[in-house]
């Protein structure tokens, strides 16, 4: 059954929250553990925000290139990012703000080594993240541009390349479950599954430099001198000095700021990377500039009170600035929101600043407190559909989903906001359902595959696949029309997000309306019902 009543005799024996829960009602018990998700929630969108400034930090790192100008023999200093920027989109962003749902699948793996069914959390989950990547992330994307802005993909090729693989990575998902094996996962599938993920990287580099045989012959839009909007930028430099054989471009310095652009990786002109090029009389200024910054850098950086402040900051409820500003309520609603935040700022308190090792040490600790996180909704959706007789796929489909995808949510979002153009907002829709599939899916069914081939030369069967398989179906159908609006979007507005503030909000609406069509039509199969 799909859903039984919500006051039936059925008691969950176990307990989560605290000893003494199991003598509560069924329907108090719900309403208690739908708080604790959504205080999860909250949690994770503020871990979140940590490892973004992680992200940013590494993919802002450049090495420092010195060569000679054919033309004027002048010294060209190229900065030059390390990081790819359509690499860092699918391997840093898609799958940090996957790794909610990729490290539930790997729990519920390990947790079911040694049984030939595979657990029903994994798939469950990430077709339904699928889902909620594509249409409400979509949704909110498109109306989140001030009223007017248009912001366009500028490498259409790249984003070709990613959605394939993104729709290759659902129909292969169906071939192995209906098709090659029907409802039997081998370990030759599950290790394809995984290896696609390194084809998805070489496919999108080579696009993004185009080149022969392996990339689509498609010009790249002219993309603007600020990549970053220019109130990010810190330094304006001149214009050209080399007789147009060299040219001087901006190195995007962002302002240390509340706010954090994970996306800066973008900050470059045409196909190469982000340098600047500076003639021969110029290099001392240049030089000492760079010493005295790197030396005031050097001097402010002290990473045991940079640490010690976070704990100041999580235990601050209330700044200074605001007490005589805002009115009794407003101050008191503040504080009441920031005391409720207060034991996540403390435990995240301890992840370490970002300013270690480029932020990788940030990074990591940020992905094991999210990890952490996403294991409790697990715990908290178990329980949530134990109580209420409630379909374990439904709540994947929808409540679940949701939850692990809001890093995906917020990741999009700040992009479609600070970006000049949609490509980092669309393509982190577009990778993230890639990586939920070949490393989310993958890497589970290689663990189980695995582990049953060595110890009982058997496969891994898969329960419910046909309700899977009907999910899949259901995905590429709305999914084909939520493309099609992106492109007539592109053909009438010139733009996929952004526009009349009217044809966002229908745009916005309809991506929610087919969103919906999607958990509706899937929930009734599993459940029985169709």
């Amino acid at each position: 059954m799909g859903i039984s009543d919500i006051s039936s005799d059925k008691i969950c024996e176990s307990y989560l929250l605290f000893y003494g829960e199991t003598f509560l009602s069924n329907g108090l018990r719900a309403f208690l553990y739908l708080l604790g998700l959504a205080y999860c929630f909250i949690g994770l969108s503020a871990i979140t925000a940590c490892f973004f400034r992680s992200m940013e930090n590494i993919v802002k790192q450049k090495r420092r290139v010195v060569e000679i100008d054919v033309c004027t023999n002048a010294e060209v200093i190229k900065y030059e990012k390390f990081w790819n920027y359509t690499i860092a989109d699918i391997s840093l962003l898609a799958f940090g703000t996957s790794f909610p749902q990729i490290s539930l699948a790997t729990i519920d793996a390990i947790r079911n080594l040694g049984q030939l069914n595979a657990g029903g959390l994994g798939p469950g989950t990430l077709v339904g993240s699928a889902a909620f990547d594509l249409f409400p992330i979509h949704a909110v994307c498109v109306v989140v541009p001030a009223a007017g802005a248009l912001k366009k993909i500028s490498d259409i090729g790249v984003w070709l390349v990613e959605l394939f693989w993104s729709f290759w990575a659902y129909f292969w998902l169906y071939i192995i479950l209906e098709v090659w094996t029907p409802r039997v996962i081998t370990l030759w599938e599950a290790l394809l599954t995984v290896l696609q993920f390194g084809l998805l990287l070489i496919h999108a580099y080579a696009q993004d430099k185009r080149w022969p045989y392996l990339s689509i012959p498609l010009e790249r839009s002219e993309r603007p001198e600020d990549w970053v909007p220019e109130s990010d930028k810190l330094f304006n430099h001149g214009d050209n000095e080399c007789g147009g054989c060299c040219e001087i471009l901006p190195v995007s310095e962002e302002k240390d700021s509340g706010i954090v652009d994970i996306f800066s990786i973008h900050s470059c002109k045409d196909t190469g990377p982000a340098y600047q090029s500076v003639p021969e009389n110029d290099m001392a200024e240049f030089s000492t500039a760079a010493s005295i910054k790197k030396k005031i850098v050097e001097e402010d950086l002290d990473v045991i009170s940079v640490w010690r402040q976070q704990f100041l900051d999580a235990v601050i409820l209330e700044s200074t600035e605001s007490k005589g500003k805002d009115g009794f309520c407003l101050r008191l609603a503040r504080v009441l929101w920031q005391l409720s935040l207060a034991p996540w700022r403390l435990l995240f308190a301890f992840v370490p600043p970002y300013q270690i090792v480029h932020g990788w040490i940030s990074f990591i600790f940020s992905l094991i407190f999210i990890s952490g996180i996403a294991y409790v909704v697990t715990q908290l959706t178990d329980q949530i559909s134990c109580v209420t007789g409630i379909n374990p796929y439904v709540i994947a489909f929808t409540a679940l989903a949701s939850g692990t995808s809001w890093p995906d949510l917020v990741a999009s979002k700040i992009a479609a906001e600070r970006q000049v153009t949609a490509d980092s907002a669309i393509a982190n829709i577009t990778c993230s359902n890639s990586v939920n599939i070949y490393i989310g899916i993958g890497i589970p069914w290689l663990i189980d595959t695995t582990y049953n081939f060595v110890a009982y030369q058997e496969p891994l069967y898969i329960e419910n696949a046909g309700g899977l398989s009907f999910s899949l179906l259901v995905f590429f159908v709305t999914s084909a029309c939520c493309i099609a609006v992106l492109v007539l979007r592109r053909l009438i507005f010139g733009a996929e997000l952004g526009g009349p503030k009217l044809w966002a909000w229908v745009t916005s609406v309809y991506f929610m309306f087919l969103w919906i069509v999607f958990v509706v039509l899937s929930s009734l199969k599993v459940s029985g019902i169709i």
